[in-house]
């Protein structure tokens, strides 16, 4: 399976993986940006990109941004049709603004193989176990 690249921006970074057997491969801004404290902003990439049908690219946060600038990616699905600019939507969680630099690492993609299931309405569904139990239903130990 082969992923196209495409530049959008001279300035742009393509994704890479930073050692070999990574799942997830390093994202980069484009451009110089602030990002206000608790501010959401969509941060451009300067890139586009082709998968093949069946396959999804997820964005997820990088560990040492999140811990080190409280930095948090939202909004994450990338689906094989499109085509246009890849953007990272982040929160800025800290208490500080949030300057990222053209080249800088803001957060990583996953690709992985999709099932697309046949939906189907019900009048009822199975009764489980766990039936209805939501949030914090199983405990906290």
């Amino acid at each position: 399976m082969k992923i196209k690249f495409k530049k959008l921006k001279n300035e742009a970074k393509i994704p890479s993986f930073a050692h070999e057997g990574d799942a997830g491969m390093d994202i980069f801004c484009s451009e110089d940006i602030t990002i206000p404290s608790g501010n959401i902003y969509a941060v451009p990439t300067g890139i586009s990109m082709e998968m093949p049908e069946g396959y999804v690219a997820f964005v997820w946060d990088k560990s040492g941004l999140a811990l080190n600038s409280g930095v948090k990616t939202m909004g994450g699905v990338i689906d094989s049709g499109y085509r246009g600019e890849i953007k990272v939507i982040v929160a800025n969680l800290s208490d500080k603004e949030l300057n990222i630099k053209s080249g800088q690492k803001i957060a990583q993609m996953i690709i992985q193989k999709y099932e697309s299931p046949e939906i189907e309405v019900a009048e009822e569904l199975s009764e489980t176990k766990r039936g209805e139990g939501g949030f914090g239903s199983t405990g906290l130990v």
